[in-house]
């Protein structure tokens, strides 16, 4: 162990350290996988992609963990299997991804594993007296750092909970470090399965910074249209625009109580799913609306979740810079509709500021670690912020052997 130990202080005065940083979303489609050159720490933080895939996942996989994912109750077998099983998983796509860009494990000084969510309960949701805000990701870091061979740091969003967060949205502290005190006014919206941004006021201190999730992003449709029309999602939003907005359905939906909550608040698809929907429909006596109005009034109720709440941080909504990533910026019905919200167009992909819209979550799970393993601000520094963060260190450390 002491050996690993120093390999770990090694890293940490390393000039540069090359991570592999993971995320894997609500869609199951597969592991992102971004390899990054991560410089400094804290402030002085530069990142460079240097590759970037998504590692598809087997069908019997996909399977496997939907039989887990957001689901109330399930099986304590298939839970502990699945913890190993998403593990093993990760570690094999990971050891065929590095093969084929013509890497060596020996090269990778970490791996920033997000996991899988299962399920994520804040407080707020689950509203039960005295007990703790509480998520659960899968795919256990001990496994993946034994069949890669590298140091691998995970379980990130626990490290925040105990800290007195609700374990997301965690783009925060990445986007903070890297873009964050801008000369204009900003938002970094990501739309993944749910939606979330991160607002930045011009010259903005850690603590005037707001991220947030927003509700629902992709994940509604992509579960209608699996189940309604048999395929994995709407591409570009084609089928939606071919229906109509139903008053009374989007009505119903914006009306739900998840939209009294204030800014700063966290959700997912353990609360906006298909079971959501058909509650929505029954408690509101909504009958005989046909499936393609009905994806076209989840793609307006997305955006205009979205474009609701980004008028609600900002007063200069003309002079902040909107810049999109995550899978959602491909639906071009969606974008068009947040722009028709917003009353003004948004202004491209957060490649305009150097991070890959495609690559760009997988990428701030890699700030992360570096920061657990390179951050250099004392607890004096710290206090001085008047913020526990960005300079918590996130995350657990598994060392190979």
């Amino acid at each position: 162990m002491l050996s690993q130990i120093n390999k770990l202080h090694q890293l940490a005065h390393k000039p540069s350290r090359l991570i592999l940083g993971l995320m894997s979303g609500t869609s199951l489609d597969g592991l992102d996988i971004a390899l990054c050159k991560v410089s400094g720490a804290d402030f002085d933080t530069q990142v460079e992609l240097l590759a970037f895939t998504t590692a598809e996942y087997p069908t019997q996989f996909k399977e496997q963990t939907r039989e887990v994912f957001a689901k109330s109750h399930v099986k304590s077998t298939d839970l502990c299997l699945l913890n190993v099983t998403t593990a093993s998983m990760h570690a094999s796509l990971i050891n065929q991804t590095l093969a084929g860009w013509g890497r060596t494990s020996e090269e990778i000084d970490l791996i920033a594993s997000h996991g899988q969510t299962i399920f994520h309960m804040p407080k707020r949701q689950h509203k039960i007296p005295n007990q703790p805000n509480a998520t659960l990701q899968v795919g256990d870091g001990d496994h993946i750092a034994a069949k890669t061979g590298i140091i691998t740091v995970s379980d990130f969003r626990q490290k925040h909970i105990a800290h007195g967060g609700e374990g997301a949205p965690l783009a925060l502290y990445g986007d903070y470090l890297l873009t964050g005190r801008a000369a204009q006014a900003r938002v970094l919206l990501n739309i993944g399965g749910i939606a979330n941004f991160s607002y930045f006021p011009t010259d903005a201190s850690i603590n005037e910074v707001v991220c947030t999730d927003v509700g629902p992003g992709n994940t509604l449709m992509d579960a209608f249209v699996q189940q309604h029309f048999n395929k994995p999602y709407d591409k570009n939003g084609d089928i939606a625009a071919s229906g109509k907005v139903h008053d009374g359905l989007i009505s119903a939906l914006m009306n739900d109580a998840f939209f009294e909550q204030s800014l700063p608040r966290t959700t997912g698809q353990d609360y906006f799913n298909l079971d959501w929907l058909t509650n929505i429909f029954s408690s509101n006596s909504l009958k005989k609306i046909s499936k393609f109005d009905i994806l076209c009034t989840l793609n307006h109720f997305a955006a205009r979740c979205i474009a609701d709440a980004i008028r609600s941080v900002t007063n200069d909504l003309a002079h902040t810079q909107i810049l999109l990533s995550g899978g959602g910026y491909l639906n071009k019905y969606l974008i068009r509709n947040i722009e028709q919200y917003l009353k003004r167009p948004l202004d491209g992909t957060s490649e305009a500021i150097g991070l890959d819209p495609d690559a760009k979550e997988a990428m701030l799970f890699a700030i992360l670690a570096n920061q657990l393993v390179a951050s250099d601000v004392n607890e004096a520094q710290r206090q001085s912020s008047n913020s526990d963060y960005p300079w918590v260190s996130m995350g657990k450390v598994s060392f190979p052997l």
